[in-house]
């Protein structure tokens, strides 16, 4: 009896020991592998010069739940408003006086009251690159909303995300807070490295570590999240630009600005209308696809490509942005 028990003793401390072996050489490969920079994609870098930036509001702020100070800019309608709010995501690497400002600022000529915000890890909110932990990004914008809804309870509030943040807004669109928004609108949505609409390597514009991503997934399996925060993905930006971009992302940002894994669960889960924008020109996704992909899960859903538009010039072209704003202010949404 006493052998074995000894017997089974020594095995468990065996397997102790093998596991812990596990996980020290998962920890060493995931500190050996460095992230390489990919150069800069120049598509992305010259959508800047189409941007009038002369009109660009002040950053305001508002507190996360864990108190950090959060930034988003308010764009005020000068003309006579509709009962339109929109609040604006700009894309991977981005911020809200990026090139995105051109969308906003169309969204307000029309008088489509918009909130354009620097999600955290971007911009002025947070940690650059970091999160503090899955889901944070979707309670921040939760708190957005409700500093929306101190003076506008009851206007149509629509949800528009680029690139990433569009992937985001799509994830937001399946997520328990779905009903906080009326509509959302995706411009050229980021819905994943292996979905239809993805090219290799994001167009060039993002280089991801694999080993690591698979490494830091492999310890979350077994419940070890210490090393979420290492960078995983690296951005094409310009030399010298990390002060207004951000080069890398945490695991955690990379997991959370963006769709969940199968974007076709945010799809199914989405209760309220989407509709899709992308240019057919652009070269970090296959917007061809957007179709198939999109309706095969929700039929409902619309999709609009617009001729000769690239990726940036979704949310920069004057042609592109005349589009969608006409389409925010003017579509029929119901009021709560």
């Amino acid at each position: 009896m006493v052998a074995t028990i000894s017997s089974f003793a020594f095995r468990l401390i065996r397997w102790g020991l093998a596991a812990t072996g596990v996980v020290t050489l998962i920890l060493v490969a995931l500190i050996a592998t460095p992230l390489q920079h990919p150069p800069e994609l120049a598509s992305i870098s010259e959508a800047r010069k189409l941007v009038d930036y002369a009109n660009l509001p002040a950053l305001q702020r508002f507190e996360g739940h864990d108190g950090t100070a959060l930034a988003y800019r308010q764009y005020r309608p000068a003309q006579p408003a509709t009962d339109r709010i929109a609040i604006v995501i700009h894309g991977s690497s981005g911020s809200s006086g990026g090139t995105i400002h051109a969308l906003s600022s169309a969204l307000v000529q029309r008088g489509v009251q918009t909130y354009a915000v620097d999600i955290r890890g971007h911009g002025s909110s947070g940690t650059r690159g970091d999160i503090g932990y899955i889901g944070q990004l979707e309670d921040d914008l939760a708190n957005l909303v409700a500093i929306v809804r101190k003076d506008n309870p009851t206007a149509p509030l629509t949800l528009i995300g680029h690139s990433s943040g569009g992937g985001f807004a799509l994830r937001v669109a399946g997520s328990p807070i779905q009903n906080l928004f009326d509509r959302t609108i995706l411009l050229a949505p980021y819905l994943g490295y292996d979905a239809p609409t993805a090219r290799p390597d994001g167009g060039g514009w993002a280089r991801a570590d694999i080993p690591r991503i698979i490494g830091l997934l492999a310890l979350d399996k077994l419940g070890i999240t210490c090393c979420d925060h290492l960078p995983v993905v690296a951005f094409a930006v310009p030399p010298n630009s990390t002060s207004r971009l951000v080069s890398t992302y945490s695991e955690r940002l990379r997991s959370n600005f963006g769709t969940h894994r199968d974007f076709r669960t945010d799809l199914a889960a989405a209760s309220k209308p989407i509709t899709v924008f992308s240019g057919t020109d652009d070269e970090l996704m296959d917007s061809s696809k957007y179709e198939a992909a999109m309706r095969s899960e929700s039929p409902s859903i619309k999709v609009r490509l617009l001729d000769g538009i690239n990726h940036m010039g979704i949310v920069a072209d004057p042609r592109a942005v005349s589009v969608i704003a006409d389409d925010v202010a003017k579509s029929e949404v119901s009021s709560r």
